[in-house]
């Protein structure tokens, strides 16, 4: 027995020292995977402060979200935000709970925008360039899963980018995810809303769905974002405080015998039919990107919101055609009033599979339990229908139109206009806006709009409403904006699908619809379209050039255009401007 244990204690202790060498060469590192160590770390270091937990209101459920600019604004998902109430409660990693109030909300993408309080100096997160993605690159999964983060220090997963340009199904036939980007860094409930950043710590894209559906509340190693440049898109329409929508062409497409991309149905009062688009007409490219496929026509036309317009490139018996196409609302005001009204759409409070509880009914009768917001902070919120803050929407158009005021105050210009002055062919023409309508001689024709009987006309014949649209833009300039029925500032687009990015002003009356674009690199005004109802033609003006007339700035020239075609350039010369209390006399 004795000689057994003196054995095994000399096979031990040379097992021992055969292993020593091997333990000790093993311990030594490669310098590049401490370097890759250190990399990471420090971008976790880095982009950790930008990070937001969010937590509902009324304390119930939550979710997570990134601030993007300095003064508060930060993005988290729709979904997230849609039972907090108005006001939430946000930390950070410093360890402080700041208020937070809803400002902007897109149902169809997931999307919405909040601001959180008390600071101007909040640490953001740098955006990057979600095209440039590609599968296999590293990715960076942060947030607040299962509510974990009570001490608002995120949780970070990592993994790899398995999937770019992916298209997710509408989830209860609204929810849509297009161009998203499939990762497998553990997303579960809670990482909603929160930053998918790269390897180098820039934002690319917004943590939205895993797949739930059928394993359960969690991970299952398929997550999506949603991906940064899409939010770009609608970044000033998610600081507009409204509920916004995404992008329909008027038609759909279906594949054809060579595999080309066809029109298979397209509406007659689509903007795309009125500019040329017929059935069988084969879509070559859009918005600049080339198609191949009907899921990559839907991920592209996805990712824009209603409203901009785009170029578009059809075949139609070899030969190729481009034109600019303004896209079409996806939803009605009121669907989007309906899902803004909805409680969560996947609801972070569930049980998990293992939770053995049985999930308690809710009382249909019982109030539900929101906290008052912040006395301070109570007039950041101001309801609307068809906004989800309409404070925020006030603001811009406050801005946009002390632009107009600050280069020519028009406010006490309210009588009659008349302007004079040559059409480009020579033609001599008299402008005569007043309350009771607008008159327009040129030439040996006179037409004539009234504005007694609130309905308004074509006139003159196939402008698509030239004398109309320029009663608007009297309305506008003089400052007598609540004279239309709804007025609100849109978002940015870019100004006729060209590069230019323009905010946007909209102003109906009578059912006739005005779109006014203001520079964003000067905030000139740099012209309107027209719509006499809201599937009628476009009657297009534009303004190149200002000048100085009656001691106020005046574009020089009037470019009208009727959709894509030209119709006249007017040269104004003189300007007159009554006073109600000229008109007295």
């Amino acid at each position: 027995m004795q000689r057994k244990f003196f054995c095994a204690q000399i096979v031990t202790s040379i097992v021992i020292i055969l292993l020593l060498p091997a333990s000790s060469k093993s311990a030594v590192v490669d310098p590049a995977v401490l370097a890759a160590q250190k990399q990471r770390i420090d971008v976790i270091k880095a982009v950790s402060p930008s990070v937001v937990a969010i937590f509902g209101g009324s304390g119930q459920g939550g979710g997570s979200g990134v601030l993007v600019t300095p003064d508060g604004y930060a993005l988290t998902n729709f979904h997230v935000v849609s039972g907090a109430g108005s006001f939430m409660k946000c930390g950070l990693n410093d360890g402080k709970l700041y208020d937070a109030v809803i400002v902007s909300i897109d149902p169809t993408g997931d999307v919405a925008m909040i601001r959180l309080l008390g600071r101007n100096d909040f640490p953001v997160a740098k955006l990057g360039n979600s095209d440039t993605v590609k599968v296999g690159d590293w990715a960076y999964a942060m947030g607040n899963p299962f509510l974990l983060a009570t001490d608002f220090q995120p949780t970070i997963t990592y993994g790899i980018v398995s999937g770019v340009h992916r298209y997710q199904y509408p989830a209860g036939t609204f929810l849509e995810y297009t161009d998203c980007i499939q990762v497998d860094s553990s997303i579960n409930p809670g990482n909603s809303g929160g930053p998918l950043f790269n390897a180098r710590g820039e934002l690319i894209g917004i943590n939205g769905r895993g797949s739930f559906e059928k394993r359960g509340r969690v991970n299952s190693g398929a997550g999506y974002a949603i991906s940064i440049n899409q939010i770009k898109h609608f970044w000033d329409h998610l600081k507009s405080g409204r509920i916004v929508d995404h992008a329909a062409l008027g038609a759909t497409v279906s594949t054809g015998a060579d595999s080309t991309i066809d029109v298979s149905e397209i509406l007659e009062e689509s903007d795309a039919y009125r500019k040329g688009l017929q059935l069988g007409d084969e879509i070559v490219s859009f918005a600049g990107r080339p198609m191949r496929s009907v899921n990559q026509f839907k991920n592209i036309l996805g990712i824009y919101p209603a409203g901009w317009t785009l170029p578009l490139v059809y075949r139609r018996d070899e030969k190729k055609t481009k034109i600019y196409v303004r896209l079409q609302n996806l939803h009605s005001a009121s669907e989007l009033q309906e899902q803004a009204g909805q409680k969560k759409m996947i609801p972070d409070k569930s049980p998990m599979p293992e939770d053995k509880k049985t999930p308690r009914i809710p009382n249909p009768h019982a109030k539900p339990t929101v906290t008052p917001p912040p006395e301070k902070y109570k007039h950041l919120y101001v309801p609307k229908t068809g906004f989800a803050n309409y404070y925020f929407n006030q603001q811009h158009q406050d801005r946009l139109l002390q632009t107009l005021t600050d280069r020519s105050d028009f406010s006490d210009r309210k009588g009659t206009w008349t302007l004079t002055g040559k059409q480009i062919d020579g033609d001599e023409f008299i402008l005569t806006l007043a309350d009771k309508g607008v008159g327009f001689e040129i030439g040996n024709e006179v037409f004539l709009q009234s504005l007694e009987s609130g309905i308004l006309v074509d006139e003159p014949p196939g402008t698509g409403g030239l004398l109309a649209a320029l009663h608007h833009f009297r309305l506008l300039l003089s400052g007598q904006t609540k004279h239309f029925t709804d007025f609100y500032y849109l978002g940015s687009e870019p100004l006729d699908g060209k590069n230019e990015m323009v905010d946007v002003l909209v102003g109906t009356q009578t059912g006739a619809i005005s779109r006014w674009y203001f520079s964003k690199s000067d905030l000139s005004l740099r012209g309107f379209d027209f719509y006499l109802t809201e599937n009628s033609e476009v009657c297009t003006i534009r303004f190149e050039q200002f000048q100085t007339l009656n001691g106020q700035d005046f574009p020089s020239e009037l470019d009208v255009f009727i959709g894509n075609r030209p119709v006249m350039k007017l040269k104004i010369e003189r300007l007159k401007l009554e006073t109600l209390e000229d008109m007295k006399k």
